[in-house]
């Protein structure tokens, strides 16, 4: 059961982290080329689309730390510094997301933002690809590790 859960904890990631780090960093870049170009119908609706992706997968990704968690009570490292380190961190991660990118996004894609706002999203961004990224390599190379890495 606890490869399963694993197997499982570590595809909804992929399948759901990996989106919402793509589009988000793809997201400042293209509301730049949207306000540059207030007339471009194509630069709007891949604003919206980007958003769309990142609103979607963000939710999809909840998935993520609910196996996380049943994976890590079967493997019997609930205590673990490392796991909680993560835990930190994906909650921090979640936090930058839903309060500092979404909100930006948003802003944007309703077109009232200006390039300044662009700027921060691209730093909260960042802030919130290296927060998942940081998590990532906890997750492969964890304290105490069995698989020999």
């Amino acid at each position: 059961m606890t490869k399963f859960l694993l197997a499982v904890h570590v595809l909804a990631a992929i399948v759901a982290i990996g989106p919402v780090t793509v589009a988000a960093s793809m997201f400042p870049p293209a509301a730049r080329r949207a306000l540059a170009a207030p007339d471009d119908a194509r630069a709007s609706e891949t604003v919206r689309l980007l958003h769309r992706i990142c609103q979607v997968y963000a939710a999809v990704g909840l998935a993520v730390p609910v196996f996380g968690f049943a994976t890590a009570g079967a493997m019997g490292v609930m205590g673990d510094p490392w796991l909680i380190a993560s835990i930190v961190l994906t909650v921090l991660a979640a936090g930058v997301l839903l309060v500092l990118v979404l909100p930006r996004q948003e802003v944007l894609v309703e077109g009232t933002g200006e390039r300044e706002t662009t700027v921060r999203l691209a730093m909260f961004t960042g802030v919130f690809n290296l927060l998942w990224a940081t998590v990532t390599i906890l997750m492969i190379v964890r304290p105490g590790s069995t698989t020999g890495a």
